[in-house]
């Protein structure tokens, strides 16, 4: 369990809009100080949430910028948001990724042929909670499909928060069929078609849509927490920001880390308070699955 505090900078919304994270009052990044498993139990992950369940802003860890804060994504100067593709709103999930995984550009998957997308591993959360930027969850990973973005391999994990009601009952991928169904169906409808309304193509899978189940999720979790560590100790090639904290043997360990993280912003951080959330309002309810 990694405890942090969260800071902002200027207002959602806007350009300058950075989520950072500290622990001890010392900035850490998303990306490479939050450990990839939050214990002993290798089965369970750290998540970070880049994106609350039914919002629109594309907020994702960015690689480029010290200690890696979360912010909005752009394209040509003007913030990116993702459209409502009928019948959904939003994001589906809490959608975020893994820290410590990285799926290395320069490395052909033999199961997609393709090469990775340069980020860490995405995670589409299917818990009833709604989550908030930047809040660390602790998943159970339990199954993944392979999306093909513009040519390239972009792993969507699909877990489940352990603190779920539903958590005990899913293992794997067949379990989330059982009890909440129509959601793995529905996951794959919304990553191809989520930008068709800006006037793109379907999106396409590997494996036929399919999504391998949990072994192959922790595989390939496994992978790109090893392409990480080539990453974060500069044996991989990358322009990606490398800056952190705790991984006091990588070349960018950075002991005086307030200066680094916030020497780009301007602006003064200030402290996040978490929203409050009536979560009774957005649970969601399969009412064809079995009673429990």
């Amino acid at each position: 369990m990694v405890d942090t505090t969260l800071y902002t900078v200027a207002k959602p919304d806007t350009l300058e809009y950075k989520v950072f994270a500290k622990t001890n009052e010392k900035p850490i990044s998303f990306f490479h100080d939050i450990p990839l498993h939050p214990g002993s139990d290798d089965k369970i992950f750290n998540m970070v949430v880049e994106v609350p369940r039914w919002t629109n802003a594309k907020m994702e860890i960015n690689k480029d910028l010290p200690f890696n804060p979360i912010t909005q994504d752009t394209k040509k100067g003007k913030l990116r948001y993702v459209r409502n593709p009928f019948p959904h709103h939003g994001y589906i999930w809490n959608y975020g990724a893994i820290p410590q995984t990285w799926e290395d550009p320069n490395h052909r998957d033999a199961d997609t042929n393709c090469n990775g997308d340069n980020d860490p591993i995405d995670v589409c959360e299917i818990g009833e909670e709604i989550g908030y930027t930047g809040q660390i969850k602790q998943v159970k990973a339990l199954g993944i499909m392979a999306l093909i973005d513009e040519g390239e391999t972009d792993w969507k994990v699909i877990a489940i928060d352990v603190n779920d009601p539903l958590a005990s009952k899913l293992n794997d991928i067949d379990d989330v069929e059982k009890y909440c169904p129509g959601l793995v169906s529905a996951t794959n409808e919304w990553f191809r078609i989520y930008k068709m309304p800006d006037g793109k193509p379907e999106n396409q899978f590997a494996f036929n849509g399919e999504a391998k189940n949990s072994a192959y999720a922790h595989e390939i979790i496994k992978q790109t927490h090893e392409a990480w560590r080539k990453l974060i100790s500069g044996e991989a090639e990358s322009k990606v920001a490398t800056y952190n904290a705790t991984v006091t043997d990588s070349p960018n360990y950075v002991e005086d880390a307030i200066k680094v993280a916030f020497q780009e912003t301007g602006l003064e951080p200030t402290v996040f308070t978490p929203p409050v959330i009536d979560q009774s309002l957005h649970k969601w309810y399969y009412v064809a699955a079995p009673k429990i």
